[in-house]
């Protein structure tokens, strides 16, 4: 299998483990990139696009990488804090006054940036194409009240959280959340990561999969019917296969439609890594990335039935039975993408990492793939 790009020696460990997941077939294709105090240092690509495995992966190949498109959405949030438009300690209804029905007043921004709001799925049934109507499903969202008392316990808002944090911003900036991650994030870093496609770039689109191409609601036929669980996974529930509809593509699904690639992963979680700074950019404050890494809520998770830990927006270093455990230091932060994309910032090194896969691990965290790069990363910038 062939690996294109480069890599500085000080990664030698993260290539290796790079290359030995194709070795193990356990890549079929993708794009893997670092970032050092904001310059790229290692930046890889191989494998194929498609699972026919016809196509080569390109430099310029982009893929669906599902939950690691929240972190866009949250550094969305951060920059209208950081302008004092955007109070994340307040209440949501101060925004967006309909969302204060059915008890929700006293939800905060930060509930719903530390998935503890209380609405991590809809109780209405839903369609996943409904996530193609921002209105509708906005709007169920504002009618509906929390399943449980928001702050008192974690819920991941698996596809909630998106359009939640986007009406926000839509009802400060009047702009959707798609345009306002193109004006102030991709643009000014150049970074190529999309939250709502242009059909122009369908063609460098690869064709996401998991072998079986099973449903959110197979994952909840187990699980207790009412549950939290069982309402935010089997309510909308969809197939990987969801991904390649020209509607998901265009669809600014802030929770799960984002397409990028291992490098624009990174490039916009080094704003995280260095204060607010890439590429020349200084987009961010250090005062309002130190929100990051306050913890909102530590506890397990209604949703993913184990332990998470939360910051404003971003997942904490926890010992559970992932590779969350790896990180040795309170200034790293983190989140992944159904099947395996990563989305890591390490503050305290200045490092940034991005991973994007065609072929998706059945676990939602990934499973030896994911591990093996984790602990390489560790080991090469401790």
């Amino acid at each position: 299998m062939n690996i294109d790009g480069f890599s500085d020696p000080r990664f030698s460990r993260v290539r290796e483990a790079y290359e030995t997941n194709f070795k193990n077939n356990l890549d079929v294709g993708s794009s893997l990139c670092i970032t050092v105090e904001g310059k790229v240092v290692v930046d890889l690509w191989g494998g194929y696009k498609d699972a026919a495995q016809k196509h080569p992966w390109a430099e310029d190949t982009i893929v669906n990488v599902w939950s690691s498109t929240k972190n866009m959405t949250s550094l969305c949030a951060l920059i209208l804090a950081d302008r004092k438009e955007l109070d994340l300690r307040a209440p949501v209804a101060e925004y967006w006054p309909e969302f204060a029905a059915n008890g929700k007043g006293s939800v905060l921004v930060s509930h719903i940036m530390s998935h503890s709001s209380g609405l991590s799925g809809w109780e209405k049934p839903i369609s996943y194409k409904d996530y193609y109507d921002w209105e509708k499903v906005v709007g169920l969202l504002a009618e509906q009240a929390p399943m449980w008392e928001p702050g008192s316990a974690v819920g991941y808002h698996s596809i909630t959280v998106g359009f939640l944090i986007g009406e926000i911003i839509k009802r400060i900036t009047g702009q959707s959340l798609g345009n306002f991650f193109r004006k102030e994030i991709a643009t000014p870093l150049k970074s190529d990561f999309h939250i709502g496609l242009d059909p122009e770039d369908f063609h460098r689109i690869a064709e996401i999969y998991m072998p079986g191409d099973p449903s959110t609601a197979d994952f909840a036929e187990e699980m207790e019917e009412g549950s939290v669980a069982k309402k935010t996974m089997a309510n909308g529930a969809m197939n990987p296969s969801c991904a390649l509809e020209n509607e998901w593509r265009q669809a600014e699904i802030g929770a799960a439609g984002g397409h990028g690639n291992g490098r624009s992963i990174a490039e916009c979680m080094a704003l995280i890594a260095n204060n607010g700074t890439a590429n020349g950019q200084n987009i961010l404050s250090p005062a309002i990335i130190d929100n990051v890494f306050e913890e909102q809520i530590i506890g397990h998770d209604l949703v993913l039935d184990r332990m998470l830990r939360w910051g404003i927006g971003f997942g904490l270093p926890i010992k559970n039975d992932s590779w969350m455990g790896y990180f040795q230091n309170e200034d790293t932060c983190y989140w992944t993408g159904w099947g395996g994309s990563l989305s890591i910032a390490d503050r305290k090194n200045n490092v940034s990492f991005g991973y994007a896969p065609i072929k998706m691990d059945e676990d939602v965290f990934g499973e030896e793939r994911t591990n093996t790069l984790v602990q390489a990363l560790v080991e090469s910038v401790s």
